[in-house]
């Protein structure tokens, strides 16, 4: 604990100069006057800042997550003994850059009336980034009786704030209402469709599979009866994320990373409704983050949390030890959701191997996030020849991009495409679709 002047003091003691140099040309013996001005204003500064009281507790009030560009609160708490309150008391906390552009953000403590010596102040942050924000140095500072000097403390922090993707969309009333009409209705209805285990017949209708047609009960009742199914619920959904060197390129602002981990975490909601077991599981040069099946949509905060740990990395993704590693941890048939991105032709080949290893016993989905500001420079009027290299660049990086997407195809892997505010709504379209047909 220190204290040094405010600037109140300041001003006051450099009045002892004018002061001085006034006297000294009235009267040159009274000249001392004004040194024993600002001598004695040192003086009570000193007593001042000894006078001031005593911080007893700090306490710092914040969540443990929060949700990215959502306002987050922050409480700050202090006590102090003495008979004489401080009279300014202001705290300044230092931050992640995740959590807040300026790294620090300000307090200004009000008296709580209820309890004597106790001061509180809230301030307001919004995180701008995903990952583990650290809670830095915090700083407390307050005057003595005489408004003369700043006493100060310094508190190092130890708290840690999980700043996970924003689920908005998950509490949209839409997706509320989709929720209601295709999860509930499914389970209302025991996910009877085209799965594996034989449900009902039910009158056939256009658009069924022909060969679900039941001839025999047809013909006792003298019109076309399908058989339906009840389809497999307890399925085992992994959302597999590439956080490697492409993943970190802008997608409207955010890193293509974050919009990916928002699109799996609002199906992962999906997933956990409909009562499959689902796990989150990263990569970039090696395995990083492989969370245990999850089930219930309890768990969905915790999947939201483990989400938050997931960043890109600037090292290229190896395909062939995510993959294999993944595979060898899957001991039943599952639903792979890989989020990537493929640029590089050499790393592209080695994903389709590893992915070609896969699809024997695992249903695989790829989804690829549009390509918007690669589209937006080729679609730019050039002005230069520099235009039109950075256009024909572009063009091939999506040739690329579509010959890769092809070969998926052609593999008998399945491939959503689309813009990122879209990707999401896709991806639960499809999964509802799969699981409607029960191909898991």
């Amino acid at each position: 604990m220190n204290f040094y002047p405010t600037t109140r003091a300041i001003w006051l003691i450099a009045l002892g100069a004018p002061l001085a140099a006034v006297l000294a040309a009235i009267m040159p013996s009274l000249w001392a006057i004004g040194a024993a001005w600002a001598l004695m204003l040192i003086l009570l500064l000193l007593l001042d800042g000894l006078a001031a009281a005593r911080v007893q507790d700090v306490r710092l009030a914040v969540a443990p997550s929060a949700e990215i560009g959502a306002p987050l609160a922050l409480g700050l708490e202090a006590e102090f003994s003495g008979r004489i309150g401080p009279r300014t008391i202001f705290g300044n906390l230092g931050l992640d850059e995740r959590l807040a552009e300026e790294g620090a953000v300000a307090f200004s403590l009000h008296r709580d009336e209820a309890q004597k010596g106790a001061f509180s102040g809230q301030a307001t942050i919004v995180p701008v980034r995903r990952g583990l924000g650290e809670i830095g140095k915090l700083w407390l500072r307050w005057t003595g009786p005489l408004g003369l000097a700043w006493r100060q403390i310094q508190k190092q922090g130890a708290q840690q704030v999980a700043v996970v993707p924003n689920i908005a969309a998950v509490r949209s009333p839409t997706v509320q209402m989709f929720l209601r009409d295709s999860i509930f209705g499914l389970l209302a209805r025991k996910f009877r469709g085209e799965g594996s285990e034989f449900e009902a017949l039910a009158e056939y209708q256009p658009g069924m599979d022909r060969r679900s047609i039941h001839w025999k009960g047809s013909a006792r009742h003298s019109k076309l009866l399908a058989k339906e199914y009840e389809a497999e619920r307890n399925n085992q959904i992994i959302f597999a994320l590439d956080c490697g060197g492409a993943m970190c390129e802008p997608v409207d602002g955010l890193p293509r990373i974050d919009r990916a981990v928002s699109a799996a975490l609002l199906t992962a909601y999906i997933t956990l409704k409909a009562g499959d077991r689902t796990s989150l599981f990263s990569f970039a040069a090696r395995p990083e983050l492989s969370t245990p099946f999850l089930s219930g949509s309890r768990n969905f905060f915790r999947l939201q949390q483990e989400a938050a740990t997931i960043d890109y990395r600037h090292q290229e993704s190896n395909y062939t030890l995510a993959l294999s590693t993944l595979q060898s941890r899957l001991k039943r048939r599952s639903l792979i959701i890989i989020f990537t991105d493929f640029t590089d032709p050499t790393a592209a080949d080695l994903m389709l191997e590893a992915a070609g290893r896969l699809i024997d016993k695992h249903l695989v989905l790829f989804v690829v996030l549009e390509d918007r500001e690669l589209t937006a420079i080729i679609d730019r009027s050039p002005e230069s020849a520099e235009d039109v290299a950075r256009a024909v660049t572009a063009q091939n990086l999506l040739d690329q991009k579509k010959l890769v997407v092809t070969r998926l195809r052609h593999m008998g892997i399945d491939v959503i495409e689309g813009a990122h505010q879209d990707i999401g709504t896709r991806l639960i379209n499809r999964y509802l679709t799969i699981k409607r047909r029960g191909s898991l």
